[in-house]
């Protein structure tokens, strides 16, 4: 019966934090680029060395998408669309994630 009641009470108290809660909001602006029927997400993540990040839209792991394509190539596209800059391809890495992140040359 104590632990119920203790139980009850904690479901309370979480209950009402999560009405203050604010949204979570991103730091970085992010843009939307299309790259072989697939959307990617680029966000700048670093200022010193200018790093940005890729991370494309599994489309809801639809088996009936667009054919497959190799993932680097369309990082290295889409970071050049939504920047304008060439990624140097050298500093480019990909995390266990699945996004891509890469410097880029603006000359």
């Amino acid at each position: 019966m104590v632990l119920r009641g203790t139980l009850l009470a904690l479901a309370a108290v979480i209950g009402l934090t999560a009405f203050n809660a604010t949204p979570v909001v991103a730091k970085e602006e992010t843009k939307s680029v299309s790259v072989f029927s697939r959307t990617w997400a680029i966000t700048q993540v670093s200022d010193g060395p200018v790093v940005y990040r890729a991370t494309r839209d599994n489309n809801n792991l639809n088996p009936f998408g667009p054919p497959p394509r190799l993932r680097t190539l369309q990082a290295i596209a889409a970071i050049q669309q939504a920047t304008g800059c060439k990624p140097i391809v050298s500093s480019m890495y990909q995390n266990i994630s699945g996004q891509f992140f890469s410097q880029v040359s603006c000359n």
